[in-house]
């Protein structure tokens, strides 16, 4: 990774129980924010730790960037993916309200494309 740089984002995933035969048991909010804080700390030479609103819900997601995360991932028109797996969080989120929690954590929302360039710097 020092040499590459290969890897753009690290993205910590909240287990998914839903349809398997596993013992039913999400991990507590507090878990995802110390993994997502680990990361931050152990992982120095990926520059962006995501705070997956679609898998953590959008409030922890939010508290995710004061512990390390730097990206919430995008509004996503419809995730298909972790819905499969019973996740409660809305299918999509509008650009709006994504902006919002990222103010909420007191951080200025910035829109990027996939390859982590600068589109648009909202205003706080």
């Amino acid at each position: 990774q020092d040499e590459t740089g290969g890897f753009l984002a690290f993205i910590p995933l909240e287990y998914q129980v839903g349809m398997t035969r596993l013992r039913p048991r999400h991990t507590p909010a507090m878990d995802d924010l110390k993994m997502i804080a680990t990361a931050r700390l152990m992982l120095d030479n990926i520059k962006y730790i995501k705070s997956y609103w679609v898998m953590l819900g959008e409030a922890t997601a939010s508290i995710g960037l004061n512990f390390g995360a730097n990206d919430l991932d995008g509004t996503i028109g419809k995730e298909r993916i972790a819905h499969a797996a019973l996740a409660d969080s809305p299918a999509g989120r509008a650009r709006e309200r994504m902006a919002w929690s990222i103010r909420e954590a007191r951080r200025i929302p910035v829109e990027r494309d996939a390859l982590y360039n600068e589109i648009k710097v909202y205003e706080y």
